[in-house]
């Protein structure tokens, strides 16, 4: 279970940012419609063949300390260092924390980019910049942007935030159908099931004696849709909507319950390796981009403490099993994988024992999806306060993305006013993790 600690603004973060969550960007709150308009998109000729590239994103929410994990100083000052030590991985010359020992040993599957800086220490610029490649526009989430492309690979929603939204993950101008899925819902919790998704999991839709009864639960989303005249089509997508709720292969990819009991205990039952576990199952299913947004990484207090007992811990045994999970199934070549905060955390240590906001310095990890592993590109200086060499910023981050993804950076996106933008402005292609 994920602890719900305020960040450094005093607002609890996780609280914040259900607000209005499933109005706003979830993708069920206008599910009729968001699979009108997908289906529009793939009349268009927009769909990429269904083995193409799938992202799961584990962002980690409040700032991941790098210095404390992925970058380590050991010959810095001791307010520098910190209390951590190094140790080897899987790969010669490649050195992690000593608290990531299951991610140590599948370091053959990781890239570690540690000269990578975009100088922005706020926590909202920096998260935008993070999930869309834009610092200082409104512009859709990574994951919108892929859905809006290709559209769904079958009845699992294309894209999926959890279990919290977060403010810069939704589609902006791209509307509805681009929308993220939300499970707004800890899937570590028993008896876990996914709201907005009736019936529930384990009741078989062939077993409903009242077929209109359901589709009035759909109803619901119709009262939030002005058809004026469509209504042959508005029903036509609401029996989609149907289908999605009864769908064998989306009840079996929400479905925790049906995993085996040692592959749960595998990714840690807590909110973190619940998730990937789930993410996992999405992508298998047909889902083109996952966001895990897990909290509580803004350690400005206590950071060695709550990184050693609680935070590594779990990230390195979700990490390490999602890591060795794909690549047994034959699906890490296909999912792209990243591991990153919104920044890093500062070299010198503060008074509470924690590191404060850093965005001039951090590492950005990536694994699978056309990302060849066990390398580290960009050093970062003798305190990793800034890039040593080799500069990388999230434009960068977000072409080399997209290229992996098949999206044509220089792709026309349309905004409310019919107004047409490029996808992203600036950015390469990182050809060293290729």
């Amino acid at each position: 279970m994920t602890r719900s600690r305020p960040f450094c603004d005093g607002i609890q973060r996780r609280d914040f940012l259900r607000v209005g969550a499933a109005g706003a960007f979830g993708w069920s709150a206008t599910l009729p419609l968001a699979l009108q308009q997908q289906a529009l998109a793939a009349a268009a000729g927009e769909n990429n063949p269904s083995d193409d590239v799938s992202v799961i994103y584990l962002f980690l929410l409040g700032g991941l300390s790098t210095i404390d994990t992925f970058d380590l100083k050991p010959d810095a000052p001791s307010e520098v260092r910190g209390e951590f030590s190094s140790i080897s991985t899987n790969v010669p010359g490649i050195e992690v924390c000593e608290h990531l020992p299951f991610s140590a040993q599948h370091a053959d599957k990781f890239a570690l980019i540690r000269s990578f800086a975009h100088g922005n220490s706020g926590h909202g610029a920096a998260d935008k910049y993070m999930l869309t490649g834009h610092l200082n526009e409104a512009r859709p989430a990574f994951g919108s942007v892929a859905s809006h492309t290709y559209g769904s690979r079958g009845t699992v929603p294309p894209y999926v935030v959890l279990p919290a939204m977060h403010a810069s993950a939704g589609p902006q101008f791209l509307g509805s159908s681009a929308a993220p899925f939300l499970i707004d819902a800890d899937p570590s919790f028993p008896g876990f099931s996914v709201p907005d998704l009736a019936p529930p999991l384990d009741i078989d839709g062939s077993r409903l004696s009242n077929r209109r009864g359901l589709l009035r639960t759909v109803d619901r989303f119709q009262r939030q849709v002005e058809t004026r005249g469509k209504a042959g089509a508005f029903n036509k997508f609401r029996e989609r909507a149907f289908t999605l709720m009864t769908s064998p292969e989306a009840k079996k990819a929400f479905d925790l319950q049906s995993e085996p009991e040692p592959a749960r205990r595998a990714y840690g039952n807590n909110t973190l390796g619940q998730s990937c576990l789930l993410a996992r199952r999405l992508v298998e299913s047909g889902s083109r981009y996952v966001m895990i947004n897990h909290n509580n990484w803004d350690t400005h207090a206590n950071n060695f403490g709550d990184l050693k007992t609680n935070l590594l811990p779990h990230l390195d045994k979700a990490l390490a099993e999602l890591l060795r999970d794909l690549a047994d199934r034959g699906m890490l070549e296909k999912t792209l994988v990243v591991i990153s905060g919104e920044f890093g955390r500062t070299p010198k240590i503060n008074k509470d024992a924690g590191r404060d906001h850093w965005g001039p310095c951090f590492t950005l990890t990536l694994a699978g999806g056309g990302i060849q592993g066990g390398r580290v590109v960009g050093t970062s200086d003798e305190w990793a306060a800034k890039p040593k060499d080799n500069p990388i910023g999230p434009k960068d981050f977000a072409a080399t993305m997209f290229h992996l993804l098949g999206i044509d950076t220089e792709k026309l996106l349309y905004t409310l006013d019919k107004r047409p933008i490029k996808l992203l402005d600036g950015g390469r292609v990182i050809e060293e993790l290729l």
